[in-house]
């Protein structure tokens, strides 16, 4: 009994170590450009170690409602995720928004405005 004790004392505190190294995205940049209908998107999200830690999906929303869900595999480097998308049905004062997970803990979502 107290050999199993140990074991989920040692069990919670490795899911507990790994828990504070995870974190949400820390900002997304938006921008999107009229006259080619791409939006651009840079997700921060700061990491020691692409294989464990990164950005695993993105959804795009045209005001809310979701257009694209995209998949990612690993992260493109230690510092961000870039993301880029064709969206040609997008009026002036539509809200874009994007939605970034973090494959540990968290998301982020942000918006932004057509003008």
């Amino acid at each position: 009994m107290k050999g199993f004790i140990i074991l989920l004392v040692v069990i919670g505190l490795f899911l507990l170590s790994q828990s504070i190294y995870a974190h949400p995205p820390f900002d997304i940049y938006i921008s999107f450009d009229k006259a080619t209908k791409m939006i651009n998107a840079q997700i921060v999200h700061k990491v020691s170690n692409l294989k464990t830690h990164y950005i695993i999906k993105v959804y795009i929303s045209i005001n809310g409602k979701e257009i694209i869900q995209h998949q990612i595999s690993r992260q493109d480097n230690n510092e961000e995720q870039k993301v880029a998308y064709l969206i040609p049905d997008v009026k002036n004062n539509d809200v874009i928004s994007v939605e970034a997970y973090c494959n540990i803990s968290g998301k982020l979502k942000k918006d932004i405005v057509v003008r």
